[in-house]
């Protein structure tokens, strides 16, 4: 169960400045908060990717709109921050969804080498990488993603909003797409 229920709406709104799979005007709009480094959120994503298949053989391509936003918890995972500032600047370069996959995927590896690693396995611009991580050029951005989880409520990860409402169902397929369905309608 999602026990962080001390807010049920989402403040700040889905855009295009947002990293999203999919349109806005999609019938269902799901947004996570997550962390790289937080075995939760990989599963919930894992989760979600598997509903995402579903809902599109189902209903069609644009059913869904899957927005993710960074909340690294830097308290307990100390290289969260710095893998959501490898997923922007991966951004970019055109390659945020493919290095979003792999930090989940190696989220026991996100160690600066392994960064570096990861871009360069992506065919990314190195020194541009480089650059842009050392001068935490993308922190803004991740500090903008934290600010507004904080003001709708989430403390901890994941966290998702279904068109706009805090999801507090179970972490599982089945209630994750029914409420899904239910919030199409």
């Amino acid at each position: 169960m999602n026990d962080d229920r001390s807010h049920s709406y989402l403040l700040v709104p889905p855009s295009t400045q947002d990293r999203m799979q999919g349109v806005l005007s999609a019938k269902v709009v799901l947004v996570m908060y997550g962390d790289y480094q937080c075995p939760r959120s990989a599963d919930v994503y894992k989760l979600i990717k598997g509903i995402k298949r579903e809902l599109r053989a189902s209903f069609g391509e644009d059913y869904l709109c899957f927005i993710f936003r960074h909340f690294p918890q830097t308290q307990i995972h100390p290289n969260a921050q710095r893998a959501a500032q490898a997923a922007v600047a991966a951004a970019a370069q055109g390659q945020f969804w493919l290095m979003h996959d792999t930090l989940f995927a190696h989220q026991q590896r996100l160690e600066n080498g392994y960064l570096v690693e990861y871009a360069n396995d992506l065919g990314l611009d190195i020194p541009q990488f480089l650059k842009e991580l050392s001068k935490q050029v993308h922190v803004d951005r991740i500090n903008e993603d934290i600010e507004g989880g904080i003001q709708s409520g989430v403390t901890t990860t994941p966290a998702l909003f279904i068109n706009g409402i805090r999801y507090t169902g179970r972490w599982n397929t089945t209630e994750l797409m029914a409420a899904m369905i239910a919030a199409s309608h």
